[in-house]
């Protein structure tokens, strides 16, 4: 049986925007044995997508742990792949063509490949169009759009009101400058004149207690969902709100409507979300983003 390797080591968005490829890649190689390389916050959604045989979390030793780092190389080359792609195209990943070994077909940027992706607009296009680009450089020429019936979960026991909005007032916390302020999304929770929840990880608890000391009865499910629970929640709700972040990305993917807000700080154009009903609303800086021009956008997307 042919083994293929799929290479996408992080971030939730990055992942969420690789669903389509996986998909293609599973449907150019329908009889292979694919194994996923990718990291441990993203073993369990991938374990539950019907598009790998075997996923592998191990994908990003620190470098300084020669141990691990050895593990890692020894399985990958013993695994046998006979082509790799890898669609994380980084430096760390790049490298991983050695420890692969020669032999295997190599997708992606790596010196060396066998089917390189050599575009040379690939850092000017949105994220799902540069990956279609290199696929295509592989051979792959189908693109079925993925299925996404496996992303949900059992979200009864959150107690979901209905027509609710969901609210994703987090992001990377490396790049302040992609958060819209709290303040103002306490104040667009009291504006929207509809039920609240609250979604993200453990990190965002404290801004959900900002935004319930303006609304009280908005329902925080902050740190208390995994991923496809959080998709789950998303394809409930009758709106999603939020920052450019890997659970905005999920949102929409999942097909909720969904408003994305940006600033300064990255470019809609590379990496908005993508799913059914997607508006993105850019405003130089994000900070300064009035919170009538929120509401009349998720009007808008809401239907009215």
């Amino acid at each position: 049986m042919t083994r293929i390797l799929v290479i996408k080591l992080a971030a939730l968005g990055d992942v969420v925007q690789a669903f389509g490829p996986f998909a293609a890649i599973r449907a150019h190689h329908p009889g292979a044995h694919i194994t996923l390389l990718t990291t441990p916050p993203f073993r369990a959604l991938a374990e539950a997508a019907p598009w790998f045989d075997e996923v592998w979390s191990d994908g990003r030793p620190d470098w300084t742990n020669i141990p691990a780092v050895l593990r890692l190389a020894f399985r990958l080359r013993r695994a046998g792949f006979a082509r790799v792609y890898d669609l994380q195209t980084s430096s760390r990943s790049s490298r991983y063509r050695w420890f692969v070994g020669a032999a295997a077909e190599w997708s992606g940027i790596a010196r060396g490949a066998s089917h390189p992706d050599a575009d040379p607009r690939r850092d000017f296009l949105h994220t799902v169009e540069r990956q279609r680009g290199q696929l295509r450089a592989a051979g792959i020429a189908d693109f079925p759009a993925p299925a996404l019936d496996w992303l949900d979960s059992d979200v009864a026991g959150f107690g979901l009101p209905e027509g609710f909005a969901l609210l994703l007032p987090g992001a990377s916390p490396l790049r302040p400058a992609k958060r819209w302020p709290i303040a103002r999304f306490a104040e667009l929770a009291a504006a929207l004149d509809r039920p609240i929840v609250i979604g993200g990880g453990p990190a965002e608890a404290p801004l959900a207690r900002e935004i319930q000391a303006r609304l009280p009865g908005a329902l925080d499910l902050t740190g208390r969902t995994d991923l496809r629970q959080l998709a789950a929640v998303a394809r409930r709700a009758a709106l999603c709100i939020g920052n450019d972040s890997g659970p905005t990305h999920m949102a929409a993917a999942a097909g909720c409507p969904t408003l994305a807000l940006f600033g300064d700080d990255s470019d809609p154009a590379l990496c908005a979300p993508r799913g059914q009903a997607v508006r993105v609303l850019r405003h130089h800086p994000l900070a300064a983003l009035p919170v009538d021009a929120v509401l009349q956008e998720a009007s808008a997307l809401a239907g009215g």
